[in-house]
């Protein structure tokens, strides 16, 4: 419908055009107001910081003037300098192995830091630094590494550990042992000590009568079998191990305190009972004659009855001296083979403790297979037996002298290093240098350091990380760990 005025026809849709436009404006409005108070705003806001920044008392980039520059006037400029990379390494001293923490035994000073450095396997276990607790120890003659083994596990001692030497071809501990209130047993032929291969050793805590005398008999019978083996410089037949096992037995079954002699009459004279047949006897003939070396042959003396020595596993430290004994290899791993067995039962004591157990002059204890095979599981279960074993040796490459080219021999003795997170190598020869860094895998900056390093310093491996430590001895220990007595004149 059409309304009409006095003047102008309004129609309905010039009214809703109107009325947007009318709308359009007044929200042109209110933005046009919006915009200019926002202005307004960031206008007084700026005009506030500038008034803040007039007000802040700013020093000049050149620093205060006058006196309280506190430095000569003008610019200091230097020419440019260039050398060798070796010649700036002195520069950076902060460049350095953070090393291996306070907690532990002092060893002496690492040369790269200047700091002091410690170890202990059982605290870096404890950290998870180290994964295995054993230590190879490799230097040449004069090196200074029997200094640094004995000063580490003496050191030890007053943190609780306790000490083993199961065999000490030189007699070098001897005199360590007796200081430090522990006990060295000398063996030898003319001497009143005599070991008996059949004791049943120490009796760990919380074993019942059944499983001790279980485990008495299966010691027994593994030790008279690695007797056997080591005199007869091979390994055991089935038929051979079923006329030991029958000895022992019998022995065990027949006498209060049984002893070698008694098993070496039952191996060569069994009962009848035993062999009807008379095939046993031979069967054991072999074994017989030689476990007969040790009751009555050119190793008599010393095996042939009752013990009377003593291995008492509280004290401190305990030695094995073997250097009365040294000219016979074969008699050297036959009391080390008992000396292990003896250790045995200790490491099976579950209050026993921690220990360090010290192999010195590997080489020669590592060529008797059943001696090797002893070492070899002391290693793998070191963790279990709570000790670390230390193998010492001259150079490296002595392991490739352990058996045969892929023989089981050779395997075993390259597994201890394996086995041995801590590899130490003080001065070797430079004919060693290829085979000492291939076996450690060391960098040839590394393998450069070995034969410039000077008396008591050492390359420490730690899996990836290496430190040269120089050794450092108070003075009593240097007169006690002295191995020059007779060259210099001093002993």
């Amino acid at each position: 419908m059409t309304r009409l005025h006095s003047s102008v026809l309004v129609t309905p849709g010039r009214e809703r055009r109107r009325d947007r436009k009318a709308r359009k404006a007044a929200a042109a409005a209110l933005l046009a107001d919006d915009r200019t108070a926002r202005r307004a705003a960031a206008r007084a806001k700026a005009a506030e910081l500038a008034a803040e920044r007039r007000a802040t008392v700013v020093l000049p980039k050149s620093g205060e003037t006058g006196l309280a520059a506190l430095r000569t006037p003008g610019r200091l400029r230097l020419p440019r300098h260039q050398d060798t990379s070796a010649t700036l390494a002195g520069a950076y001293p902060f460049l350095a192995e953070g090393g291996l923490g306070a907690d532990g035994v002092f060893v002496g000073q690492d040369l790269y830091s200047g700091s002091s450095f410690v170890y202990d396997p059982w605290v870096l276990y404890t950290r998870g630094l180290i994964t295995a607790p054993n230590v190879v120890l490799a230097g040449i003659v004069g090196s200074g590494k029997s200094a640094l083994a004995k000063s580490l596990y003496t050191r030890s001692i007053p943190f609780g550990r306790r000490v083993y030497v199961p065999g000490d071809p030189k007699g070098e501990h001897t005199a360590v042992a007796e200081a430090v209130g522990g006990k060295a047993i000398a063996l030898g032929h003319g001497m009143a000590a005599r070991l008996n291969p059949l004791d049943g050793g120490l009796r760990p805590g919380g074993v019942d009568d059944t499983q001790w005398e279980a485990q008495v008999t299966a010691r027994r019978r593994d030790l008279v079998g690695a007797l056997t083996e080591t005199v007869l410089d091979r390994g055991l037949t089935p038929l051979e191990h079923t006329a030991v096992d029958v000895a022992v037995a019998h022995t065990l079954r027949t006498s209060e305190t049984p002893v070698l002699p008694l098993v070496v009459d039952r191996l060569l004279s069994p009962d009848l009972i035993d062999d009807p047949d008379g095939r046993l006897t031979d069967d054991g003939r072999l074994v017989g004659h030689a476990l007969r070396r040790l009751v009555a042959g050119d190793l008599a003396g010393l095996f042939d009855g009752p013990s009377t020595v003593r291995f008492d596993p509280a004290l401190p430290m305990i030695s094995l001296d073997l250097s009365r004994v040294t000219e016979n290899a074969t008699l050297i791993s036959v009391l080390m083979t008992c000396a292990s067995a003896w250790m045995e039962s200790a490491l099976l004591d579950p209050s026993g403790g921690q220990r360090w157990v010290v192999y010195d002059e590997a080489w020669r204890l590592m060529s008797h297979p059943a001696l090797l095979r002893r070492m070899d599981a002391h290693w793998r279960l070191a963790r279990h037996y709570g000790i670390a074993n230390m193998l010492i040796f001259h150079k490296l490459s002595d392991l490739e002298n352990v058996g045969d080219q892929g023989s089981a021999m050779r395997a075993l003795a390259s597994s201890l290093l394996a086995n041995a997170e801590t590899r130490i190598v003080y001065r070797q020869e430079s004919d060693q240098l290829g085979s000492t860094a291939s076996a450690l895998g060391l960098t040839r900056t590394e393998q450069q350091l070995l034969p410039t390093l000077g008396t008591g310093q050492g390359l420490w491996r730690l899996k990836n990380r290496s430190f040269v430590v120089q050794h450092q001895l108070h003075p009593a220990e240097l007169d006690l760990f002295d191995t020059t007595g007779r060259m210099t004149g001093a002993g």
